[in-house]
């Protein structure tokens, strides 16, 4: 240990050593800031404090040290040893350096004519301005304490033809109080809530076979692609980024669907009204690609009481070439680590994403630098680990078996994930066998 600590003391000096001198906000500071923090850190947005202003960001220059160097900021958990993705937030080592050495100099605010141009956002929302917005329809009530229940609201699109929809993202109204949102697409003819009314909070009343729990085999299911008549078309988490899809490529509203608000709210003390929303950006022309996305989930997982590091496996077989795009693991307050690893047909494995310490905190989205094809046959097995244990300060009660379940004590092994198929393709033959051969989708 007191090895470790004169390590980590030399290396921290030798950075300092090797900083920039004469570091200033304007000049060196705030291009950092802009490409990699003004995303959450400003008004509205999931961050507490803006970094927008020298004004702003001043009072927590010691607090930017902190934090990069222990690599909390920003955030990031993928190990570099597996995969590859577009969208890594791991700062560079100069760009840290610059921040230490403005806040050991004093963090100077420097020339006002050094600053870049602001960088422009669209108020509200991180995908530019949408072509259409539609919310829940209705004001929610969230009461100050108590557990309430997933609570849905079905709003009618009114889109009279299909859409091609190339950025879709949900933001909450009440951000305090809403722990997350998954919007699904729900076409004309689906049974999904068939006979639920528009424009009112509907909570599904209680499954009596809900207690009763199937032995966990570690076989998983492909969610929404072997048998639902309905599509998640976008996610609302802490850290979650908007659902954009690439070039040529597009997630499809069919005309006359409803789009479903699953809300999942958590009282934190003080009554709020909510009323959260959805912004789309439909694409300008038919795309050569449709974008669906799914999860990879074992439904009977089962936690013991105490247990530190149990293993729970979700493994799934896909049915057609696909085109894998980006993943993003979800677990609740016992995820501890998680990985996806695929096995292909010739008998090769590969670890597509390992993220080692799980933060439920902050849910991110991998967007793998290169999209791959997994090829027909190809087994795809999301793995979590959970600690259940004392040690865990997070974990809401060490004594109890856990279960899959919606609410945050209890658990799930979610491995979402984005595919890209042909738009003449039927997203359900991905997850069903003995299909007949549907058109292959071609690698980029």
């Amino acid at each position: 240990m007191k090895f470790s600590v004169s390590l980590s003391l030399v290396v921290t000096s030798i950075s300092a050593l090797a900083a920039p001198a004469g570091v200033t906000f304007n000049k060196d500071v705030l291009p950092v800031l802009q490409k990699h923090c003004q995303e959450c850190h400003r008004p509205g947005e999931a961050a507490p404090m803006s970094f927008l202003t020298y004004k702003e960001s001043r009072p927590y220059a010691k607090a930017m040290k902190q934090a990069v160097l222990a690599k909390k900021m920003p955030p990031w958990y993928a190990d570099a040893h597996f995969g590859k993705f577009s969208n890594d937030r791991t700062l560079a080592q100069g760009d840290i350096e610059t921040l230490i050495a403005w806040a050991d100099g004093g963090a100077k605010e420097g020339n006002a004519a050094d600053a870049p141009p602001a960088k422009q956002f669209t108020k509200g929302w991180t995908i530019g301005k949408p072509d259409a917005v539609l919310d829940m329809s209705t004001d929610f009530t969230v009461p100050a304490k108590g557990t309430v229940d997933y609570t849905y609201f079905i709003v009618p699109t009114g889109f009279t033809e299909d859409k091609w929809v190339e950025k879709i993202e949900v933001r909450p109204g009440a951000r305090s109080v809403v722990h997350h949102i998954v919007l699904y697409a729900r076409p004309p003819g689906s049974k999904f809530m068939k006979g639920v009314p528009t424009g009112k909070a509907f909570v599904p009343p209680k499954n009596p076979d809900a207690a009763k729990h199937e032995p966990d085999t570690g076989q998983g299911i492909l969610y929404g692609l072997s048998s639902s008549n309905y599509e998640m078309v976008s996610v609302y988490v802490p850290g979650g980024l908007a659902y954009e899809t690439k070039p040529g490529q597009a997630r499809l509203i069919k005309a006359g669907s409803d789009l479903i608000f699953q809300m999942h709210y958590t009282s934190d003390g003080k009554e709020a009204v909510d009323r959260s929303q959805v912004g789309i950006v439909f694409a300008k022309e038919t795309p050569k690609q449709r974008v669906v996305n799914t999860f990879v989930g074992n439904f009977n997982l089962h936690i013991p009481a105490g247990a530190a590091d149990h293993r729970v496996d979700a493994k799934v077989k896909i049915y057609e070439d696909v085109i894998l795009q980006s993943l993003f693991p979800h677990m609740h307050l016992r995820g501890k680590g998680f990985q996806y690893v695929a096995k292909y047909p010739s008998g090769e494995t590969e670890t597509l994403l390992k993220v080692p310490k799980y933060d439920f905190n902050w849910q991110l989205t991998y967007n793998l630098e290169k999209p791959m094809l997994l090829p027909k046959g190809t087994e795809i097995t999301a793995t979590a680990w959970f600690d259940n244990s004392p040690g865990n300060k997070f974990n809401p009660d060490p004594k109890s078996e856990v279960w899959w379940g919606d609410q945050s004590w209890e658990e799930m092994l979610a491995g979402f994930a984005d595919l890209v198929i042909p738009v003449d393709m039927n997203p359900q033959d991905i997850g069903k066998p003995n299909k007949p051969a549907a058109k292959a989708a071609g690698a980029e």
